[in-house]
Parts: C-alpha cells; sequence; structure tokens
C-alpha cells in the first residue's frame, strides 16, 4: 500500500458521511518532529515526501504507530511502551510528555537486536515458549535501563501473554488504545 493508496482508501471507506476537522496517523516506521524518515519495510513506497495534509484538505499530524498506541495505554508517571507485532515498536512517556523510540534495533546478543527475538521473526524462530521468554527478559533488560514506573505491552502480538504471566510492573495493552492516542496526539501532553 502506498501513502497515496491509503488516503483513497480512507476516504472510499468513509464515503459522504465522514468528515474530519484533523488527523492523526500512526506510521510503521521512524518518524521525527512529524516527518517520515525512510519508507515502510512492510507497505508500498511513496510515504516519506507524501502531503497527508494537501491530500485530506486539513491537518495531520504524524507519529510512530507504538508511540500512537503509547499515547492511548499511559495513565500517569513514567511509562516504557513495548509493541510486540512484526518488529518492536518502543515509545516512554514521561510526565505526559512522549518519547518515540527505536529501541528495537538496537544490538542484543548473537549478533542479533531486540527486535529479532521479540518480533514475527523471532516468534518463528524460537517457538512460543521460548519467545515469551526472550520477551519477559528484554522487558527485564528494559525496565532496569530506562526505570519506568510500569510498562504496557503492546501491539498484535500482547495478545499471545495472559496478564498473569507477566511480572507485576507490566499490563497488557489494546491495539484500541491508538484511537485515545490519536485523540490525545491533538492534546498539549498524555495527561
Amino acid at each position: 500500500m502506498t501513502a497515496s493508496d491509503m488516503v483513497r482508501i480512507v476516504r472510499e471507506l468513509g464515503g459522504e458521511d465522514w468528515s474530519w476537522d484533523q488527523i492523526a496517523i500512526g506510521y510503521p516506521g521512524p518518524v521525527v518532529h512529524g516527518r517520515i524518515m525512510c519508507e515502510p519495510s512492510n507497505l508500498g513506497d511513496g510515504w516519506i515526501a507524501f502531503d497527508f495534509a494537501k491530500a485530506f484538505g486539513c491537518p495531520v499530524k504524524i507519529v510512530n504507530d507504538a508511540a500512537m498506541q503509547a499515547l492511548g495505554s499511559y495513565h500517569g508517571g513514567q511509562m516504557l511502551f513495548m509493541g510486540l507485532g512484526t518488529g518492536l515498536g518502543t515509545a516512554m512517556i514521561v510526565n505526559g510528555q512522549l518519547q518515540p523510540m527505536e529501541a528495537g534495533h538496537l544490538p542484543y546478543k548473537k549478533g542479533k537486536t531486540f527486535e529479532d527475538f521479540t518480533g514475527k521473526r523471532g516468534y518463528a524462530e524460537l517457538g512460543k515458549k521460548k519467545w515469551k521468554q526472550a520477551v519477559l527478559e528484554i522487558m527485564a533488560e528494559f525496565k532496569r535501563a530506562l526505570e519506568p514506573d510500569y510498562i504496557v505491552i503492546g501491539g498484535g502480538n500482547a495478545k499471545k501473554f495472559d496478564q498473569d504471566e507477566l511480572p507485576d510492573y507490566c499490563e497488557l495493552g489494546q491495539n484500541a488504545n491508538a484511537f485515545t492516542g490519536g485523540f490525545r496526539l491533538w492534546e498539549q501532553n498524555a495527561e
């Protein structure tokens, strides 16, 4: 899917019944100061220089998709969000201020990144039991390094965990929290 395909599909789905004053987009890749930094690995080309505000005819804010879900999951203090999906999306919110991160791409062990263990490839290579163990170990590493008050586990593969399998400082998020995050993106802070 290209950026123009996405706009066309949104407009088709909404038909004449939908109208909007502003739009929030969660993008599956790095976004710095509202600018897409590279083409997505799992979608078509044409995202970097695309003018979403012109295409939709209203103001548009863009953040990383994990950051969007993090905003919607936040309930105070210092929160680390870890999105388990195709890769590992990460974001931190401290006292209502969002800081998107690309921590999943940091080197971890055996010449691989954190994402290689926690993402789709890691699940396929390790199997469910070893994958869960790797996710829990990496959560503990991030907890020690970043000192969040709590960690929210979100993304499509969060459903592979039950809440009782997680440490007491972790909670399961839901993909639907991204909708709340989209509204919060237009507020001053996440609180």
